[in-house]
């Protein structure tokens, strides 16, 4: 399925995707990879790294089982380190560059342009997400804190090369047996790993690219949102975002589509935003013909 002309993606890719238990079925499976698929300049291949096979997903799914080491009920809870397994060698094909989505991201661009990141074979890139800024700051911070503090990221979208990027599997693994479980901070989130153990190679990726709803659309202030929302070039950056992801329990989109136009809705952080076209700009209408698509 080819993409748009403008895409600038060139080089081939591969797209992967993790789903474990029950949460997603295959129509959440199929939805991302028809997007995926449909936006993409170059054909991807497409791999689902999961717990079992899954019925009725495209033909076209490479199928990978997850290791029975990242099925221990502990990393299938709200860590998600089961999704460490993406890194693990011998899982994902190691001979394309991969950009890995949560399967909770609504795709509206040439995902494949994030190849252009890898100009180091070993950078990891990621959403920012944390205070403290992913690049030449968070790696001061790493090192002079002695790896202590550093820049978090998101990892609803990974970019990465399976072929070099098996450590991170591995040092998880390492310091798993050496404590017995979950034994130090960073292993309490896949995300939260991912960023520590790649500090070094990491990088962000660009919020005119993709972001989190709640970071994007949602703050305590709701006057200070609707001003947000209003800037025109706010307002651009949005309309031209590829990729949205929505973690959390509040925002995700089935329970958007249920309300009411101009309806406010308030997260655990008591971040808030207006179901509305004032708020969201272009986007609602997005959320409302992606979701409601059979």
């Amino acid at each position: 399925m080819p993409g748009s002309a403008a895409s600038i993606s060139l080089k081939p890719w591969q797209c992967v995707i993790v789903a474990w238990g029950d949460k997603y079925d295959a129509k959440d499976i199929s939805r991302i990879v028809v997007s995926v698929r449909r936006h993409a300049s170059i054909e991807p291949r497409i791999v689902l790294v999961t717990d079992r096979i899954r019925p009725n997903v495209p033909e076209c799914v490479l199928t990978a089982k997850i290791p029975k080491f990242f099925l221990d009920p502990v990393l299938r809870g709200s860590g998600c380190q089961t999704k460490l397994a993406i890194f693990e060698s011998g899982v994902v094909p190691d001979d394309l560059p991969a950009i890995y989505v949560d399967l909770d991201t609504m795709v509206l661009g040439d995902l494949g342009e994030l190849t252009e990141m890898l100009d180091n074979p070993e950078t990891v890139a990621i959403l920012q997400s944390a205070v403290v800024p992913i690049g030449a700051v968070g790696r001061a911070v790493w090192k002079l804190s002695k790896g202590r503090r550093f820049a978090r990221g998101n990892s609803s979208i990974v970019v990465f090369h399976p072929g070099k990027c098996g450590y991170i599997a591995k040092k998880f693994r390492e310091l798993h047996a050496r404590h017995s479980g979950i034994g130090i901070r960073p292993m309490i989130a896949d995300d939260r790993f991912i960023s520590w153990v790649a500090q070094e190679n990491l990088r962000s990726v660009s919020r005119r690219f993709g972001v989190k709803f709640r970071t994007e659309f949602m703050l305590p202030w709701l006057w200070l949102a609707k001003v947000r929302s209003s800037l025109p070039w706010v307002r651009t950056r949005r309309d031209n975002l590829k990729a949205i992801t929505f973690p959390g329990t509040s925002t995700k989109p089935e329970q958007l589509l249920s309300l009411s136009d101009g309806e406010i809705v308030k997260d655990y952080k008591n971040r808030k935003f207006i179901w509305s076209d004032a708020h969201l700009g272009a986007t609602k209408q997005k959320i409302v013909e992606y979701y409601s698509a059979r």
